[in-house]
Order: structure tokens, then sequence, then C-alpha cells
């Protein structure tokens, strides 16, 4: 079976429904056999819970899901509930997970920074401590929208807290990021950055509060579940990283701004993107709402390529409308970091990239400070940052891109 390995999985399940053999998908696919029998067991189990209520599912049928590996919300997609209604429920059965210890000196002596992972099992390894804690959560596994430069920020915040005597608890996945080394944290949970193991930590360690926005977009992403779920976040309010976030609240705030801004629609269909895109004329930049830079996002000149991508786009985020935005050609584009404590603003730094507005920063260079930009664009561009900053009452770092065209 000559497909990508994100797709095997797909193929064997559908190799499973037909009623493939294990030997049969192995002379397909030459994975183990050993694989496979587990991979059957879990498409069994999951056929198995189609059509069940929750409360059909006994503390020990519900404790062998999560040993199998079944998440929360595989679990309640396959009994027509909610995430929070099977979290509800698996905790008053008393089915809470287990965190076992990575002894970092192989038990040649005491190991004062182990890190953690979780299990299903019955002992508990973890060494929680009583004293003044705060969880940071990492930026994941590399790639578009998880830069080296959170897990920069990740470290520092740790090597902060723990100068002020607070223990820094740090929540990662990545093996190669710095904020994994198990003595930069006062203690590490190598673990799938998700609303439930997030959570599971949460109630495990009960911090002061926990730090999302140094972790690039899978923290910010994981904000507001966290928020509803009772965790306390620090910094930026989730309401304001919503703001910022969600482009179409974020278009709001900046026509109550009174700040400049390419033209712009929302669509929620092909037909409705069509009629934009009439409107605003091509290019375009075509992306879902909520999406940081780069991932599922486009420019496109025809209406064949908008109609081919939205499918795309729908298929990233179908909870929030396809934003439209008239793209500026041979524009300029500036990178604005700034920090703010809710009150004072200070803009520490204003890039200039080389590449024309519309180059994935990842993919582009910049030039610090700015050689080609009027001085009374540059004063233009502070105050703009400010007046962001203040109104979404930022409590640490912000970053705004700006496009200049026609200076």
């Amino acid at each position: 079976m000559c497909v990508p390995n994100s797709q095997r999985l797909f193929y064997i399940r559908e190799a499973f429904k037909a009623g493939f053999t294990i030997e049969e998908i192995y002379n397909l696919t030459y994975i183990d056999p050993w694989f496979l029998y587990h991979l059957k067991e879990i498409f069994d189990k999951s056929e198995a819970l189609k059509g069940k209520s929750l409360e059909e599912i006994s503390e020990g049928g519900n404790e062998r899901l999560k040993q199998m590996g079944f998440s929360d919300y595989q679990i309640a997609f396959l009994t027509g509930t909610t995430e929070a209604k099977v979290r509800e429920y698996r905790k008053s059965l008393g089915i809470k997970p287990t965190f076992k210890l990575i002894d970092t000196c192989a038990a040649e002596f005491e190991a004062y920074t182990p890190y953690y992972y979780s299990s299903w099992e019955t002992e508990n390894e973890s060494r929680v401590s009583k004293n003044r804690k705060v969880l940071i959560i990492g930026g994941g596994p590399n790639r578009i929208g998880q830069g080296i430069e959170f897990d920069y920020c990740c470290v520092h915040a740790s090597l902060a807290l723990k100068e002020r005597g607070i223990e820094a608890i740090m929540v990662n996945s990545n093996p190669e990021t710095v904020s994994t080394d198990y003595d930069i944290s006062t203690r590490l949970y190598f673990e799938p950055l998700t609303l439930e193991h997030i959570l599971n930590i949460y109630e495990e360690e009960n911090p002061e509060g926990v730090i999302v926005q140094f972790g690039g977009q899978t923290p910010l992403n994981l904000a507001m579940p966290l928020y509803k779920a009772g965790v306390k976040i620090l910094g930026t309010s989730p309401e304001n990283i919503d703001r910022a976030e969600n482009r179409e609240k974020f278009d709001k705030l900046l026509e109550k701004l009174g700040l400049k801004r390419p033209k712009a629609g929302t669509a929620y269909s092909v037909d409705e993107a069509i009629r934009v895109a009439q409107k605003l004329g091509y290019p375009l930049l075509v992306r879902p709402s909520y999406v940081l830079g780069g991932r599922a996002m486009r420019i496109v000149y025809t209406e064949e390529e908008l109609k081919s991508f939205i499918e795309t786009a729908v298929k990233v985020n179908p909870e929030y409308p396809i934003l439209i935005d008239k793209f500026l050609e041979d524009a300029i584009e500036i990178d604005v970091d700034a920090i703010s404590d809710g009150e004072t603003v200070i803009v520490a730094g204003i890039m200039e990239h080389i590449e024309e507005a519309g180059i994935h920063s990842g993919d582009s260079a910049c030039i610090l400070p700015p050689l080609h930009i009027p001085p009374e664009l540059i004063d233009e561009i502070k105050e703009a940052t400010k007046l962001l900053a203040k109104e979404l009452e930022v409590r640490g770092l912000i970053n705004v891109q700006y496009a200049i065209k026609n200076k």
C-alpha cells in the first residue's frame, strides 16, 4: 500500500470495515501483524461504542477504553455527547490518570529534576508540592505557527518564575526544544498539548494559573476551552485573545479604533465567497478564521482557485467563517514586537521585511531598524500598536504585522 503514513490508518480502517483479515492487510502494507492486531482491537471497540449512550459504559469499560488510548474527545464523538460530559462522567467513576516518573539519573543517585508522562495504571509517582507554582504550556511539535522563538519565550518564562521562587511546571511534547530539557523547569510533563491532558495536569498540580501566550498557536487555541473549564489563565485574558485571533471580531476591533485595513468580507459557503470576491476584486487573501498566518491561508487570483481552496479551508476549521481580504500587491510588510502590562505599552522593535507582503515570515528576511519607512509612518505604526495593545488589555507580549501600500 504505497500511500503516505498519514493516510495509512484511514486505509487500514477501511480495510477492516471491508472485512479484510490481518494477514491480507499485512500482505498489502507490510505492517507487523502485532500492530495490526491492536489496531483491529481499537477498531472493533470503536464500532461497538457507536449508538451507545455514555451511561451504558461501565466503570471497568471506561477504564479499559482509557487504557486502550481512547481520548475523552473520541469517546464523546462515538457516544454522541460532549468531551466535558465524558470527563465529568469519568471522574464520577473515580477514573483518572496516574503519572509515571522518568529517572533522569538512571537510578545512580537521586534525581532532583525528573519528568513525567501520564498512564492509566494504579500507582502514581508524581511528586506534587504545596509550593507556589505556575503551569506553562509549550509550543508542541515544530510546524508553521510553532517557531523556535516560542520555545525561547517558554524557557525564559520558566527561568523567570524560578528566580521569583515560584515552581515552573512545563508541559510540552517536543523532544527537540530546549524547554523539554528536564533541568529548565521545576517539573516537566512530556504530554500531548490537548485540553484533556492539560486539565489532567492542572488538577494534579493545582497551580496558581496557566501561561498560554508564550507557546504559539497551540496554547492560544487552548486558552478559551481551558478558561471555560475553570482554569485561571495568566496574562492577557482569553476573551481578548479571542478578539485578536478571531478575524471577524478583530475586524470590528479595528473599526472601533479607526485603524486602516484592506477591504474584507466573510463567507460560510462557496457561493457566499464568490459574491464577496466579485465585490472586492482579485487578488484575494483567503483563510479560515482563528488561524495563524501561513497555515491554511492562500492568495488566490481567479474564481477557480478560490473554489478549489475553500474546500480545504472549511475542512481545516468548519466552526468559523472563511475570511476574504483584498490582497495588497507590492506592499511592504512590517513586523512589530511590543510588551505591555495592561496600561503601559513599549514598542520593542519594528522590523522591515525584505520580501513583499504575503511571503510568510518564516520564509522571508527582515532588517532592524527599518531603512525605507518615513518617520511619520513609523510614528503611525507605533501609535496603532499602542492602541491595539491597550484595547486588548495585553499583559505580556504582542506581535502586530502591518502592510504599507503606496507610501
